[in-house]
């Protein structure tokens, strides 16, 4: 047979073959099948709070039922985090609220900037606004989103500052002169055909917790009522799967997968939700826990970046319904390669910040401890108070004749034994940074004697009933309380004394305290009442002048309030 012959034989056979798997179904070449489901990857943390480096001590350890296991620090994070996208190309990293904040000194020096760099490198996409992101007002927050210098600091690593990457939600954080969100509610995210919206919810107590200055024109309102009534409009927009990414949490009893008794305000929270919502990432109350409440998967990933939660949804493609949902909480070990990114933005700051972190301010003659006695009262607490006294007993201040202070301004302790290398018994600038890292400034105003009994009476069944925040007071000043007494008259104003003679309520006083409280930080609200108002130094800059001029400093005596019963 010839070539040309050849080839026209099998011409023809091709045709007859096509033309025979065209009429006969069985033979035709099929599409491939439609997935009709598709795995959406959650990958969520919260708390923060700027602890770029790897928390020491319990800070920087997860208990497990077979011992603790040291996590945490975002070299090791950010790795954690990659290593888990790679699972699921549909991944949306998360957090639910105070990335920055109450941050160790590295991040707080610079404004919290080098924990939003962090971020950026970390992937993360969305988060929700904690109550500790308005610690320097919401100015400072829309700054942290969009970028630019510091108002009053510049940019001080030498490099413009760029804001998140990320997107910040706060759907529940209203300007009351325009009615709009501070930031958006909501971000909506789709994975081929299926639509997954995101609400950001931030504490409604914010305002009780944060200079209330900061928070000035904002109204923080209902979490349960503020994500129902969003539900509608998100169905309007085709969506059908919803996370909640909020700033509150509970309180549970076992192992960091587990949820033994979780009790705590987002139980009721999430009993009181939409049935639409699918998935509720939480936060705030620092605990790990993998729980289902009304049927909705609950999670907390610890803090200071220890835990990654890892959510995997199984979404029907066609009605855009979570078909399956399954939650694990991973710890963030210190055995994986550090992200060299990460690794490199930590040196840069650490090269900058350096050198005022490590300069010794003064010395303690033993460890001086936040702990407070039956009473109430701490021996750092003592201290802290005594210096902001110090700082204001003078002419230029009206001369003041007491300081008090918040305890929950106190966020660590101060000892003896060295923390690097200064010696024992020095402390170090970072060290008292640690201790108080709000930047509050002093406030000298005047109260009348009727007002200081009610400040301290303001101390009981605050936050909420059963409970008290004990103001720490300065030398000279002392009192008596009977925990047996009704709230409202725990305290016989005769007991009080103030720069050793019996109070006058109605006598006028000098009083300090810092800005939180003066303006009604803490629920202490009759200091917004206090008069002839002059502002002091920094809080942290009177404790270093403090030590500068009364080292070596002993604990504080606890021995300023008595508690009876």
């Amino acid at each position: 047979m010839t070539r040309s012959r050849r080839t026209t034989l099998l011409v023809v056979c091709g045709m007859l073959l096509a033309a025979l798997v065209s009429t006969d179904p069985a033979l035709a070449v099929k599409p491939p099948k439609k997935e009709k489901t598709i795995d959406v990857q959650l990958l969520a943390i919260n708390d923060f709070h700027g602890n770029l480096q790897p928390p020491s001590g319990s800070s920087g350890r997860i208990n497990t039922p077979v011992g603790p296991v040291d996590a945490g620090g975002v070299e090791y994070l950010s790795t954690h985090l990659k290593q888990l996208e790679q699972t699921n190309k549909y991944s949306v990293v998360v957090a639910a609220g105070d990335l920055i904040g109450a941050s160790p000194l590295l991040s707080a020096l610079f404004h919290d900037e080098p924990t939003i760099e962090a971020m950026n490198v970390a992937g993360l996409d969305i988060a929700s606004v904690g109550n500790h992101e308005f610690d320097e007002g919401s100015a400072e927050l829309l700054r942290m989103q969009n970028g630019g210098c510091h108002p009053a600091d510049g940019c001080q690593d030498g490099d413009p500052f760029d804001g998140a990457d990320f997107q910040y939600l706060s759907a529940n954080v209203v300007r009351e002169d325009t009615g709009e969100t501070l930031l958006p509610a909501y971000e909506i995210r789709k994975f081929k055909n299926v639509r997954v919206a995101f609400i950001g919810m931030t504490l409604e107590a914010t305002p009780t917790i944060v200079t209330p200055s900061g928070v000035a024109g904002l109204d923080f309102r209902d979490e349960v009522e503020t994500v129902n009534a969003l539900v509608p409009e998100l169905r309007a927009r085709k969506v059908e799967t919803i996370v909640v990414l909020i700033h509150e949490g509970g309180l549970p009893t076992g192992f960091y997968n587990e949820c033994p008794g979780i009790s705590g305000p987002i139980v009721d929270i999430v009993n009181n939700l939409d049935d639409a919502v699918d998935v509720v990432v939480s936060g705030h109350t620092h605990q790990a826990y993998n729980c289902v409440i009304d049927g909705k998967p609950v999670t907390s990933a610890s803090s200071f970046g220890r835990l990654v939660t890892d959510i995997d949804l199984t979404i029907d493609r066609r009605t855009a319904d979570v078909k399956s949902v399954s939650v694990n909480n991973v710890i963030v070990t210190r055995d994986v390669a550090p992200d060299p990114v990460q690794t490199a933005l930590i040196a840069k700051y650490d090269a900058v910040a350096a050198p005022l972190a490590n300069r010794v301010i003064g010395q303690v003659t033993a460890d001086i401890t936040r702990t407070a006695n039956t009473a109430g009262e701490s021996a750092l607490g003592d201290v802290i108070a005594d210096a902001q006294l110090d700082a204001t007993d003078e002419p230029d201040f009206g001369d003041a004749v007491v300081a008090f202070m918040n305890p929950g301004g106190i966020r660590a302790d101060l000892t003896f034994a060295q923390g690097g290398s200064e010696g024992d018994g020095n402390v170090t600038f970072g060290e008292a940074f640690t201790v108080q890292p709000f930047g509050n400034s002093l406030v000298t105003m005047t109260l009348t004697g009727a007002q200081i009994d009610t400040l301290l009476e303001q101390q009981f069944d605050n936050p909420a009933p059963g409970q008290s925040r004990m103001l720490q007071i300065s030398d000279g000043f002392s009192y008596t309380w009977d925990a047996a007494a009704p709230v409202g008259s725990r305290i016989d104003p005769a007991s009080i004394v103030i720069d050793a003679a019996p109070l006058d309520l109605t006598a006028s006083y000098r009083v300090t305290v810092n800005s939180f409280l003066a303006d009604g930080g803490d629920n202490f609200t009759v200091l917004r009442d206090g008069t002839d108002r002059l502002g002091g130094e920094v809080d942290l800059d009177a404790l270093v002048t403090y030590f500068g001029t009364s080292s070596p400093v002993a604990p504080g005596p606890q021995d300023r309030i008595t508690r009876l019963n």
